[in-house]
């Protein structure tokens, strides 16, 4: 029963730390050779993503895994 306890939770905080790179509106694309990169989604803007990619074989683009957070919707209480 433990052993399942602890696999359980072992997936969820893997599950839950892949979700948390998505979380970002902007990635870094680093390349390593012609045929191998990887992607850092941990940026806020564009800005931030190009001072870390200076000097280095990266790119910076839009994350297309990045869903921005939706407005509220307000009643019709708060509008008058």
């Amino acid at each position: 029963m433990r052993s399942l306890f602890l696999l359980t939770m072992l997936a969820g905080i893997g599950l839950s730390s892949a979700a948390e790179a998505r979380d970002y509106p902007v990635c870094l694309r680093v390349y390593l050779n012609y045929h191998d990169w990887y992607d850092e989604c941990s940026y806020d803007n564009m800005q931030q993503c190009r001072m870390s990619a200076s000097g280095r074989a990266a790119e910076c683009m839009e994350n297309p895994w990045y869903k921005a957070p939706e407005p509220r919707k307000t009643s019709r209480r708060q509008k008058r």
